[in-house]
This record gives structure tokens, sequence and C-alpha cells, in this order.
């Protein structure tokens, strides 16, 4: 059985994957080179360590990491892995601040990370001055992040200038702090080789999971559909769910076109989508299944209900995905499923690897750059000019009803 599997249905024909190899592979010469594909390229093993063991041998038990975006999510993916407690701090929300500043003891058991390529990052800016007698150890390379810490006296290293949601899995960005959490390094990044190995360009359509994956996402697109709805029915996927779906989004997302990626975890949201997706509107939404085939958390049920006997937890949750796969298909909702072997921190290594080579392909497909993310820039320059300003949020809103006015003046028109 293959560590890692794909199903999807409608199926492709033939013509359409010869077809589909060829214009990847002309667009692939317009865009930059995928730099992800060779992972042991872009970090330095030793120099993680060299800035890292002296910190471990304090005896921290928290590592506290300032990021959000690109610079969190493939963490968000391994932290499940770590001996140590990992605290993504991904806003300034004043719930999660304040829980984590409840921990007894933190300040003198902790190491603090703050992440951020540009420097500019307000969510990560806006933090720093809560931690000034902790430890501290930055990634960053320029702007005013990388200022503020020169003067705090905080041991910098370098984020290369790479597409950051690209760039975590094999950069100081995401492998620092997961090495400074006790997760093994290398046995990940084993894993991500060996899936670029099956993924990569290199490596034909018609045995490419991830080329055959983003062409089934390409024509359902161009059928109609906007949105991928992922449904992880496992804890062990959740975070890569949701690298899936900032990678899928802010890679695609561009030049009028690309795909929404959307999620819930599973079985809950059997139980809020499920009804519309199964009997209302359709041509829109292509729900997306996530599963183990071996989760090794499972546990035994002991049930007396007859057709629950003899089954694990696992088995019950596996059930309700398989039959969910089929209820879609019965009503003619195109819809695909991920399976995992097992989710080993190797595995996991492949299944980003998956994550990222599917997504690479499809940018190819809609011939967009799936490294960059121009339109971000807008809602952050907005949001640091009106507090340079310090404007009220009622001058906030008076501005947006204006802006709102100006651009949906004949929208109902359109009825």
């Amino acid at each position: 059985m293959a560590i890692l599997q794909v199903e999807f249905y409608p199926e492709l024909n033939i013509k359409e994957i010869e077809d589909a190899d060829t214009e990847m592979k002309q667009n692939a010469k317009k865009l930059p080179e995928p730099f992800f594909f060779k992972p042991r390229e872009h970090f330095d093993l030793n120099t993680i360590k060299a800035a890292c063991d002296p910190i471990l041998k304090k005896g921290i038990e928290h590592v506290i990491v300032l990021g959000t975006g690109g610079s969190i999510q493939t963490l968000l993916a391994l932290k499940q892995y770590a001996n140590k407690q990992v605290h993504p701090i991904t806003s300034s929300r004043p719930t999660e601040l304040k829980r984590l500043f409840k921990i007894p003891g933190l300040k003198d058991n902790s190491i603090v990370v703050p992440v951020s390529r540009g420097g500019k990052t307000l969510d990560v800016n806006a933090n720093l001055y809560l931690f000034p007698r902790y430890d501290m150890l930055g990634l960053s390379s320029r702007g005013p992040m990388n200022n503020i810490l020169k003067t705090m006296d905080v041991k910098l290293l370098e984020v290369p200038d790479l597409s950051g949601r690209f760039a975590a899995s094999c950069t100081n960005v995401a492998l620092l702090p997961a090495y400074l959490a006790g997760i093994d390094v290398n046995t990940f990044v084993d894993g991500l080789e060996a899936g670029y190995k099956i993924f990569d360009d290199s490596v034909p359509i018609q045995t490419n999971p991830a080329k055959k994956f983003a062409l089934y996402l390409y024509k359902l697109f161009k059928n109609g559909y906007r949105n991928v709805f992922s449904m992880p029915y496992f804890s062990w996927l959740k975070g890569a769910v949701g690298l899936w779906v900032q990678e899928l989004s802010e890679s695609t997302g561009k030049e009028g076109l690309g795909l929404l990626g959307t999620y819930q975890e599973a079985p809950l949201c059997q139980h809020s989508v499920l009804e519309l997706l199964l009997g209302g509107s359709k041509y829109h939404t292509v729900p997306l299944l996530w599963i183990l085939e071996k989760d090794p958390h499972d546990i035994p049920l002991n049930n007396t209900i007859k057709h629950i006997q003899d089954k694990s937890a696992a088995d019950t949750v596996l059930y309700q995905a398989n039959a969910t796969f089929e209820a879609l298909l019965t009503q003619e909702c195109p819809a695909a499923m991920i399976t995992l072997e097992i989710p080993t921190l190797r595995n996991m290594g492949l299944l980003i690897s998956f994550i990222q080579s599917t997504i690479y392909h499809l940018c190819l497909l809609f011939n967009v750059n799936w490294a960059n993310n121009p339109n971000v820039l807008l809602g952050k320059e907005i949001c640091n000019y009106a507090m340079e300003q310090d404007k009220s949020m009622m001058q906030m809103k008076e501005t947006r009803k204006k802006v709102a006015s100006e651009q949906f003046k004949d929208f109902w028109l359109l009825e």
C-alpha cells in the first residue's frame, strides 16, 4: 500500500493528461524555478544546532513562535511531533496572549522566536515588546523587526528571500523552531526529499499523483468550481490542511483566477455543510476529504451496539469518511480523498511535499506566478496608514463606506 493515495472523481482521460503535461512544461519556462524541490540546499543544520544547542542546554520547556502566514503554517503541521510545548502566536489577539502569560514559570523556561522575512509584519512586531526579559532568537534579515531585535541585542539568523509559504519547510523559518521543540529535522526533510522524487516536475504526469490532482482541480475550475472545501478527519492532518488552504488560495488567486481553500474539521463538518453539498446549489465547491489509514492514538470503543462492536475509534471515523465520499458521488458532486498511511514525521514531510508540488503544478496550468502574493500588501498598507494617522474605528468605517459606494455603484444592476 502506498504511503499516500489520491482518489478523485470524475476521473481524467488519457488525452487530457498528456496535453496538460506539455502545457505545464511550456509555462514552467516563464515562471520562477521551484527551489523547494531541493530542500537540503536551503538550510544548514550545523548552523541551526550552533544557535539552538546552548539554549536547549538550559532545559527550556516552551517554544514561543511569533509568526503568521507562511512563517507559521508549516510549523503548525509539525508541532504535534514536539517534545516541548510549542506556542504559535499569530497575532495580538488578547485571549491567546493572556492564556500564554498565565503559564507558571513561562519566562524562565522559554525561548521566543520572532519570524518575519520582510520584517514589516504587524502581527509579529506588535508583540515584540511583550517579551523584554525573555530569551529570544530572531529569524529576520531586514526591515523594522530586524532593527528592533538588534536594539534588544537579540541573536539573529537569516531568512532567505524566498516565497515564505514554500520556503518554511526547507529553511530556518520552520526548521529552527522545530529543532528547538525537539522535532527531528533530518527525518522530516527525508520525507520531503522522498516525496519530491515522486511529485516534482521531472516526473511525468502519467506516474505523478501531484500533477494529476492539479489537472483535476484545474479542469473543475474551468467548469465553474471556485472553492475546495477540505475535511480533515484526523487531528494529525489539521496543520497540513491549513498549509494547503494558504498555498492553494494565495498561490493560484491572482489575475482574476484561482481557487479558494476552506476547511472545517471532520466529521463535525458533516453536520454543518453536507446538506448543502448534497442537496443545495451545485457547481461551486469541491469537497476534499483527508484521512489516515491508521491513527497511532486509536483506542477500542468497547461498544455493545451491534454494528459498532469490535470497531475502534478510528474505524468509526473512517466509515464516516468513506460513506460521505460515496454520498457525494451519488449526488453527482465531484469529490476527492487524500489518504496518508500513518502520520509519522517522515510521512508528514512526504504529505507536505505533495501539497507544495500540487500547488506548483496547478499554478503552471493557471499560468500564474506560484511564488508571489502582490495583493496581500494592500490590506497591510491600509492598516499601517490608519494606525500611523491614529484613525478611530468610526473614521475607518466612514472611509470604507465611501470606498464601497464608489466600487459597487452599479453592482445590483447585475441581477
